[in-house]
């Protein structure tokens, strides 16, 4: 779906060498640039994340929690139809889905009942996964990423706030050859797929955060930095910075970078340290559940 994704190097790359990259005026004036946040923090057993989506239009997804070996957020479809999708990469190089042999596939652990799940190609490979959910512009929500490892592979879990149910949901668990590793490499981004032409005309914005990491010795972190990259799109309509104690992220139309300048790293204010909630679904690394 999304070729910033791609084996989930290119963002990696983005955010440790801006000047290695060259600009590829193919992308000019067929799709919004890529924006994406990298929030620096230690391997963790959990990923928490907040999304308030402020400007949309068809053909987008805001991203809300990615990390090494997935991604978690909300879609706007070319349709309009709204859902989430959370994916999990195969430890595979390669594009056919077909092609993957099984002791290097996703395999499901956990379903919820209304969630569709498949395979997906042409970005890697894996397994990925799909939720209706009407969200709404001015609307916070909440989501989360937790990690298993077991032997040579880590069981990932996707779970969201369902603010009609008041609870969390388990939406999807896969398992993946991770060598042993947990959560590391943690982003968000916002990225127009439509890309018609006529997409870049308008404005994709949202806030993030203020977002958590459960360390592996049990110590929640708050991710307080997050460096500002972006595709390799050469426009420069996009903008990036701090409000209300959230990160905000925008690309399309008539932005201007008047905030945070691309490739800096921006940092929350000291006070008032936002805290965090108490309601998180509980993480119990060796558990069989």
């Amino acid at each position: 779906m999304s070729s910033i994704l791609r084996r989930g190097a290119t963002l990696l790359l983005l955010a440790a060498a801006p000047l290695s990259l060259r600009a590829d005026e193919k992308l000019k004036d067929i799709a919004c640039r890529s924006v994406h946040l990298g929030y620096p923090a230690p391997e963790s057993l959990a990923f928490y994340n907040e999304v308030k989506v402020e400007k949309t239009a068809l053909g987008t997804y805001f991203m809300v929690c990615g990390w090494k070996d997935g991604y978690f957020g909300i879609q706007e479809g070319y349709d309009g139809h709204r859902q989430i999708i959370f994916s999990v990469w195969d430890a595979y190089k390669g594009d056919d889905p077909g092609a993957v042999p099984d002791g290097q596939r996703v395999i499901l652990r956990h379903q919820d009942p209304e969630v569709r799940v498949g395979r997906f190609g042409g970005e890697g490979t894996g397994g990925q996964s799909f939720l209706p959910f009407p969200w709404k512009v001015g609307v916070t929500y909440r989501f989360m990423v937790s990690a298993k490892p077991i032997g040579r592979r880590t069981e990932f879990s996707g779970w969201v706030f369902d603010p009609a149910r008041k609870a969390w949901r388990k939406l999807v668990t896969f398992s993946t050859v991770t060598e042993g590793r947990a959560l590391k490499d943690y982003y968000s981004f916002v990225e127009d797929f439509k890309r018609d032409r006529a997409s870049t005309k308008l404005v994709r914005q949202a806030a993030y955060g203020p977002g958590w990491a459960l360390g592996l010795e049990g110590e929640w972190r708050l991710l307080d930095r997050a460096k500002f990259t972006a595709d390799r799109n050469p426009v420069l309509n996009i903008d990036a910075g701090i409000r209300d104690g959230r990160y905000f992220l925008a690309t399309g139309g008539p932005t201007q970078n008047l905030g945070t300048k691309l490739w800096d790293t921006m940092s929350l204010p000291a006070e008032p340290r936002p805290a965090r909630p108490a309601d998180l679904p509980q993480v119990v690394p060796n558990s069989q559940d």
